[in-house]
């Protein structure tokens, strides 16, 4: 774990297939085993909770994250099998603190409190769990989020761009043939909402703050190493419109021969990218220190300089969630997939590396 990940300048890391699915197809044979490691623009991979060889190991999750560069609030539901939780955070990413952190628990209930087998089409998600309320609805174009739990309250609305597409990955694992790593990252949501919470309320609009959805169901080992960096924002473009440009760079987890989870988005379209890279390793004190990340194939090439390592570790004992969630300002060049150049000045997003046991 001490080791840098290195990815494409390591000489024995085969280059990705970066397989695309754009047809329905099932996830998991009968008897539990992957069949289809890849990526799409969308939820097409069919998942079955059943057929899970090891129900102990599935975790499933939505999490919702969003930010106008100043404020920071993280909204999610989990179930990850011995228990689960709604939790709501709110943190000032400028002053470098949390204002408020409250969470709903439940022990059991791996299959009660069941999330949708799909986070891309319309629906609702509504729970009550530990005395939080949590509740999205998803409609073609937008998504509305509820929490509310002891004085906190936060309720926001999220735009979704017409035909937008997300980046759906499914990563093997070495040897493990019923392991898999399953997400999906919807970004490029302009957000507006407020988060109450005792002391204070917060205010975000659409015109700089944008959100992300991580939707995840997987089936993993007991430790998980990874890296994941995000981020949207408007640009004036040549044509003197404005549009929106995001991405999403993650790596480290699992066998990425068939699939890297690295994709550019613009005004909700996908251009998939190769593997990405941090050119100086973080731990263990190079947190606040520029980020350089550059991609296999030179399409992503971005610097960001930290102002705030939002650090977390929960430990007890056998499980341990350690996560270093760094925030910054990004600049750099992105390509599109017919070339065209963009330039990223002073871009606000965040890159994290995680070490867990769970």
């Amino acid at each position: 774990m001490d080791k840098t990940y290195l990815g494409w300048r390591d000489p024995g890391f085969p280059a990705s297939a970066q397989k695309e699915y754009t047809a329905p197809t099932p996830l998991l044979a009968v008897d539990g085993k992957l069949l289809c490691p890849g990526w799409a623009r969308h939820t097409v991979f069919n998942y079955d909770r059943r057929r899970v060889r090891h129900p102990l190991r599935r975790k499933e999750w939505d999490f919702y994250q969003l930010s106008d560069g100043h404020y920071m609030a993280q909204v999610s539901f989990a179930n990850i099998s011995l228990g689960g939780y709604a939790s709501a955070v709110l943190v000032d990413l400028r002053e470098g603190r949390t204002l408020a952190s409250v969470m709903g628990p439940f022990v059991g209930g791996k299959d009660r409190y069941v999330l949708p087998a799909r986070g891309d089409v319309p629906g609702t998600v509504a729970f009550t769990v530990g005395g939080a309320t949590f509740r999205t609805v998803t409609t073609a174009e937008r998504r509305t989020l509820f929490f509310e739990k002891n004085g906190v309250r936060c309720s926001f609305e999220m735009d979704r761009l017409p035909e937008q597409e997300n980046i759906t990955t499914v990563l093997p694992f070495k040897n493990m043939p019923d392991r898999y790593f399953m997400t999906a990252k919807e970004n490029s949501m302009p957000c507006a909402g407020s988060f109450s919470y005792d002391g204070g309320k917060v205010d975000f609009s659409k015109e700089d703050t944008f959100c992300v959805m991580d939707w995840g169901r997987v089936c993993t080992p007991y430790r998980l190493v990874w890296y994941w960096g995000n981020g949207s924002q408007y640009l004036c473009g040549a044509d003197g419109k404005r549009h929106i440009f995001g991405f999403e760079i993650t790596w480290g987890i699992g066998d990425e021969s068939a699939a890297t989870e690295t994709c550019l988005f613009f005004d909700g379209k996908a251009h998939k990218i190769d593997a990405v890279d941090v050119e100086t390793f973080p731990k263990p004190d190079k947190y606040m220190q520029p980020w350089r990340f550059l991609s296999r194939d030179g399409r992503f090439d971005l610097t960001m300089t930290p102002f705030y390592d939002h650090h977390s570790d929960l430990n007890i004992g056998v499980m341990r969630m350690h996560s270093h969630q760094v925030h910054g300002l990004w600049n750099g060049t992105a390509t599109l997939d017919d070339g065209t150049v963009l330039d990223i000045r002073d871009m606000y997003a965040f890159c994290e590396y995680v070490e867990n046991r769970w």
